[in-house]
């Protein structure tokens, strides 16, 4: 099912696909589990990606949860925007984890256990949903995530993305890295990892080389900065005595179907407290 909502948060309609268990027809009675997948920046498919470029419907047909795919616009950043203070619109934190949240508890069964992953910028928003509201989710899982948006150069990436989708002032989203590094250490995982203790967390990426998934050689530049920034993450993770789950798998490019093979090895960790 598609849901358009007319989001407060957005000031616009924002757009949601979801997935049903096999039997939540069936079972009126029952509140059901909920796996959030987040897309990346820039996908063009938005919403619809997970459902065009895996085999996320046929994958969890046989598993009582229920999937929601939400939009995060071109480059929403799975954020609040600061707008330099004066408005607070768009906040797709808001839409996503109060607005969605609502409606799906309201009006379709969705329980309180809940899992989020997600590929490239979406893992960030996995990782950074985690650490906003530990109580909300049981386990969060990145896919060749940016996990740690201070690192080297790596605002710098940030900003590009910005710019490239039309979004001039960069600034906008958390303000000047080099004025106001505290707004953008507020958004970063990697500054807030206590607040992931407790959660069961998963983080997996490639090297950017062709692999076997691949359909011939080459090199993909936004890989490495993904797996660096998951490195550097989990080797804080691992210094805080809070444990992760990791898959770095060597040659993968920055891609669907390492993704889609992604979810299928975090499944386990992403549903170990769903029906407990």
């Amino acid at each position: 099912m598609d849901l358009a909502i007319d989001s407060p948060s957005l000031g616009e309609h924002g757009m949601v696909r979801v997935l049903f268990p096999p039997r939540w027809q069936q079972q009126p009675w029952r509140r059901w589990p909920v796996l959030y997948l987040l897309h990346g920046c820039c996908e063009v498919a938005d919403y619809e990606s997970w459902t065009r470029f895996t085999d996320v419907r046929e994958f969890t047909a046989d598993k009582e949860v229920i999937v929601v795919m939400p939009s995060d616009g071109p480059a929403g950043m799975y954020s609040a925007w600061h707008n330099h203070g004066m408005v607070d619109i768009p906040d797709w934190e808001t839409f996503h984890l109060t607005e969605v949240r609502q409606i799906l508890e309201r009006n379709f069964r969705a329980g309180e256990r809940r899992a989020v992953a997600g590929v490239s910028i979406g893992g960030f928003g996995a990782m950074h949903y985690a650490f906003r509201h530990p109580d909300m989710f049981d386990a969060a899982a990145s896919y060749s995530g940016m996990l740690n948006t201070m690192g080297p150069l790596i605002p710098a990436v940030v900003k590009g993305i910005l710019i490239r989708e039309g979004y001039y002032d960069w600034r906008a989203l958390w303000g000047d890295d080099r004025i106001a590094p505290h707004l953008w250490r507020s958004h970063n995982p990697y500054d807030n990892v206590e607040s992931l203790r407790g959660t069961d967390l998963y983080v997996s990426s490639g090297n950017g080389l062709s692999g076997p998934l691949d359909d011939g050689p080459g090199f993909d530049v936004l890989e490495p900065a993904a797996l660096r920034t998951s490195e550097s993450f989990v080797r804080k993770l691992r210094r805080r005595d809070i444990p992760v789950t990791t898959d770095f798998y060597g040659p993968g490019t920055h891609s669907w179907p390492y993704w889609e093979r992604a979810l299928h090895r975090s499944w386990p960790l992403l549903s170990r407290d769903f029906y407990r």
